[in-house]
Formats: structure tokens, sequence, C-alpha cells
């Protein structure tokens, strides 16, 4: 029998049976789906986080008060008796480290902004030292950044997110127009570029302002101070830049010799290598949980084609009697299971698509289309379609010809 004519075969015998083939493709649409969406949606926050982690360069590493990642309430609490991260811990980092080639101070806080009519609620305002919108990456899509000259007179000039360019001026240019963050009035001098949403949360609420305007309205408190560094390179010199930023804070911050950092020092490479390690986990975990079901929609598969032996064992003695070999009668059951899988399994990369787009659009989360993912549920379900095939293709090519032609007489 040729191959193509197989196929015809199989495609006829499908046909022929609507209900039982969609109600069997339902099994394996909803293992691939689940498959292609966990994949989907695994490597999606994988993508996010080691671009949020990554963005500030590779030769780049933070200092702050608490670890970026926490697991346990007892470690909150115990980070949570550190002492802030204080603007002279800064300046003495900024003006003694010989392996920095930048540093910049960034401290946040939540406010009302306000322009005429117009507000926006739960804005973030940043304070910034003048080299943190480099350091962050922060392109500027209109205007100019901050310059020396804000930091060291407390200029109270702003960079705004796209949020608040639209809500406070809309059909307007915002550069040189004023705006008003908890009553203090600002001067717009840039508008940065768009970053989107993550998790439902916008990331372009915000209004950055120099750090020494900052502290006038709010303080010199530091809750939420983080030490940026820039090193120069990665490896060793990241490293040595580490070792002394290390050193240069235990001494300011007076840390007994033995004591553990009163500070948290956060290199990119460790938390994405963590993040990397928790990623697989969960994929592992979800995989485990979609291999399973792909198993159930083999078995399915499997009970479907016995059932159709069964029902053509008259067919089967017919061909038999007519000359039709055993692999024959095989590669025909079989080429139908594998046919009924993956159409099963492309209806489900479809869904499992759309299903990994629908959490996206309602919670925010993000995803990313893999296209291996995508080749792997495909492969799977072609894979599971010969599987579970092979038993009954063999029952039906080994059924005696005589036996199968008195079957139904």
């Amino acid at each position: 029998m040729e191959f193509r004519e197989a196929i015809k075969l199989a495609l006829q015998s499908l046909w022929q049976n609507k209900l039982r083939t969609v109600l069997t493709l339902l099994g394996m649409m909803i293992s691939v789906a689940s498959i292609i969406a966990v994949a989907t949606l695994v490597n999606g926050a994988y993508t996010y986080v080691t671009t949020k982690f990554t963005r500030y360069g590779a030769d780049e590493f933070t200092v702050q008060r608490m670890p970026s990642l926490i697991f346990s309430s007892e470690e909150y609490e115990r980070y949570q008796r550190r002492k802030y991260i204080l603007y002279d811990d800064y300046l003495y980092v900024r003006d003694n480290c010989t392996r920095c080639t930048e540093i910049g101070l960034s401290q946040w806080n939540v406010a009302k902004v306000v322009r005429g009519t117009n507000s926006v609620t739960d804005t973030t305002i940043r304070g910034y030292t003048w080299q943190m919108p480099s350091l962050k990456n922060l392109d500027i899509a209109e205007g100019r950044g901050f310059t020396q000259v804000d930091d060291d007179h407390a200029t109270r000039v702003a960079i705004i997110g796209t949020d608040i360019r639209d809500n406070l001026f809309p059909g307007v240019d915002p550069l040189g127009l004023e705006l008003r963050a908890d009553g203090m009035p600002y001067t717009v001098v840039g508008v940065a570029e768009k970053q989107g949403s993550t998790f439902g949360q916008s990331q372009d609420n915000w209004v950055a302002v120099p750090l020494t305007a900052y502290m006038k309205t709010y303080g010199t408190a530091m809750k939420a101070a983080v030490i940026y560094v820039k090193a120069g390179s990665a490896g060793p010199v990241l490293e040595a830049a580490g070792d002394e930023v290390r050193v240069l804070m235990r001494a300011k911050r007076h840390d007994a010799p033995g004591a553990e950092d009163s500070f948290e020092l956060n290199i990119n490479d460790t938390l994405v290598s963590f993040v990397s390690k928790v990623t697989a986990m969960f994929g592992a975990v979800m995989g485990g949980v979609a291999l399973i079901s792909l198993v159930v929609g083999g078995i399915v598969i499997m009970n479907m084609m016995l059932a159709s032996v069964t029902e053509r064992t008259r067919e089967i003695g017919i061909r038999k009697a007519l000359g039709a070999r055993g692999h024959d009668i095989m590669l025909q059951f079989l080429v139908e299971s594998s046919a009924l899988a993956l159409m099963g399994g492309f209806f489900g990369v479809l869904l499992g698509l759309a299903v990994a787009q629908g959490v996206t659009l309602a919670l925010g989360f993000p995803s990313t289309i893999a296209l291996w993912s995508v080749m792997l549920g495909l492969s799977l379900a072609a894979s599971v379609g010969i599987f579970f095939g092979v038993y009954p293709a063999r029952k039906a090519a080994n059924l005696d010809p005589i036996v199968a032609l008195r079957a139904e007489l």
C-alpha cells in the first residue's frame, strides 16, 4: 500500500466517525494545549525577569538594605532590623571606590501628581542622582536627562513616564511645562520611552526628579534607597569592584569584624542564575503534569483505535483475502492514529497559545512564544499517536482473514 493511499483511507475513516473523532481530538488538544501554555508562560516569565535583571548591564550591581529575593518571614524580620542605606553611604562609596567607573543613588515614594484639573494617583516619585538614567538604561524619548548641575543645585526639574504625559499633558508638548508632585512644582525636561505593563501594572506611571530636590521634600530617611554601581566590565573586574564596595560599606556603617553585612550586594548574574533554576523547576513540575495528561490523551486514542479495529474486522478480513499484507493493515491504522494525534496537536497548539495570550491580557503575566515549544508539542503528539497506535495496529494486522470474515456473518 502506498503511503498516500494510507493517509487517504485514514482521513476517510476519521471523517465517517465525526463525533468519536472530535471527542478523541479533545483529549489530545487539552494535553498539547497544557504543554504549550505552560512553556509559553514559563518562557515569558524567565525572559521578563532576566531582562529586568540584565537591563542594567553585565558590569553593574546594586547595594541596598534588603535582598531582592526573600524566602521566609524570619529572613524578612531579620533584614528589617538593618540600618537604612543613607545618602552619606553613597557619598562615601562614590568618593573612595577606585574600581567603580560610575555610581548613582535612587530613592522612591508614592505621590499624587497634578497639573491644572488633571491628576494621576499612585504615581512613583523617583529621586535620582544625575547618573541614574544612564545606569538604569533609561532611554529619553523627548528632551534631556539630568545633569550634575541639577544635582548640585537641587533644581526642580522632572523626567516623566508616558502615563504622566498622556494623562496630564494630553495633546500638548510637556517639555517646559510644570506639574506638581505632593504640592511641589517641577518643570518637565524629559519624557522616557514607553515601557508597557507587567503583571497588569503599568511601568510608565512615574516621575523622576533630582535626588537633592527629592530630599528637600521627603527628607533624608532613605527607606528604599538603592546604590547602583558600574564596574566597567564583567568577570573579575566586577567581582573586584564588588569586594571593594563591600569593604567601604562595612567600614562606613561600622559593621563588626565577623558579623554579617548590614546591607545586600546584588550581582545580576547571581540573581539570573537563581531565577533560571526556579523557572526550570517550575517548568519541570508543570511539564510533568502536562505529560501525564498527554499519556491520558494517548490512552484515549488507543481505546478509539481498538474500537475501530473491532468495528472494521470484516473490512480487514476482506482486504486480507484480496491480498493485503499484514504491514499494509498495520500502516493504515498507524497512519490513522498518527493523523488523529497530529490534528489534536495542531488544534492544541492554537488553544495553548490562546490560553497563554488570554492570561497575559487578563493578568498582565508575560508570555513569550517559543518555536521549540510548538515543535515539541507537535512532535510529542505524533509520537503519542504512533506509540499508542502500535497495539491496535498489530492486533488488526494479526487477524486471521477467515476468522475476520466470519466475525459478522
